[in-house]
């Protein structure tokens, strides 16, 4: 008596997420992936959720037949729902109120701009009386040059070069300018001192290397400097 091989047919199923062959009496759930219908095991149906599959039998039967009319007023229903809330909330009347039709509501109107700041008001210079006589304006011209940052500058240079020969007369066609010319055998300086400006304004003029680019009487010294760069009056 011949005997037969007993042969048992099962098919293989593989779970499309993690590969793996089913044992036998496990059960597989069909879910469709972009028209795909794909086969997840019990262990792998939250992954593939999570990469946006559909469970066979969840999503809504459509049926091809519907006519143009049927989709368009089932779109205007859920358009119509949505208007709705958004009439709560404004802020969601936007790709809604476009789809509608309707016009979008006008934006709440902007804050109003802060008021520029008013312009400062420049105060008014305060002029000071000029002396009359030139005596006066020269010891004048001297005190206010005191009282400037300059003197830094003369006691600087006269650390390397000396002494220096100092003038101060008054500016020909200005009441109120005194020139005050420092000068050494290798360079000079020319200030100009307003007597008008009670803020004792005191200007750089010009300077130079070459004693000949002085005038004459810029060179004719009537008072000195110390070791400080105060001027003083003989």
């Amino acid at each position: 008596m011949s005997t037969k091989d007993i042969r048992t047919h099962h098919a293989h199923t593989v779970c499309d997420v993690c590969g793996r062959t089913l044992l036998r009496g496990e059960r597989a759930e069909t879910y469709i992936n972009g028209g795909t219908r794909r086969s997840v095991c019990e262990l792998c149906k939250s992954r593939a959720l999570q990469e946006g599959w559909v469970l066979e039998g969840t999503m809504p039967a459509y049926d091809e037949r519907e006519t143009g009319s049927v989709r368009r007023r089932s779109l205007l229903s859920r358009l119509r729902s949505r208007r709705e809330a958004s009439a709560a909330d404004p802020s969601t009347a936007t790709l809604d109120d476009e789809l509608s039709g309707r016009p979008r509501a006008a934006p709440a109107p902007a804050p109003a701009a802060a008021r520029p700041a008013p312009a400062r008001i420049r105060e008014p210079r305060h002029v000071r009386a000029v002396p009359s006589s030139e005596d006066q304006k020269i010891i004048a011209a001297v005190e206010m040059f005191n009282g400037s940052e300059h003197p830094r500058t003369v006691a600087g240079v006269a650390r390397s070069l000396g002494a220096p020969t100092v003038s101060v007369f008054p500016e020909a066609g200005s009441p109120s300018l005194v020139r005050v010319i420092v000068s050494w055998e290798l360079c000079w300086y020319r200030y100009l001192v307003d007597l008008s400006d009670e803020a004792s304004r005191v200007r750089v003029d010009g300077q130079g290397y070459e004693l000949t680019e002085l005038d004459e009487r810029e060179r004719i010294a009537n008072a000195m400097a110390d070791e400080s760069g105060l001027l003083s009056l003989p």
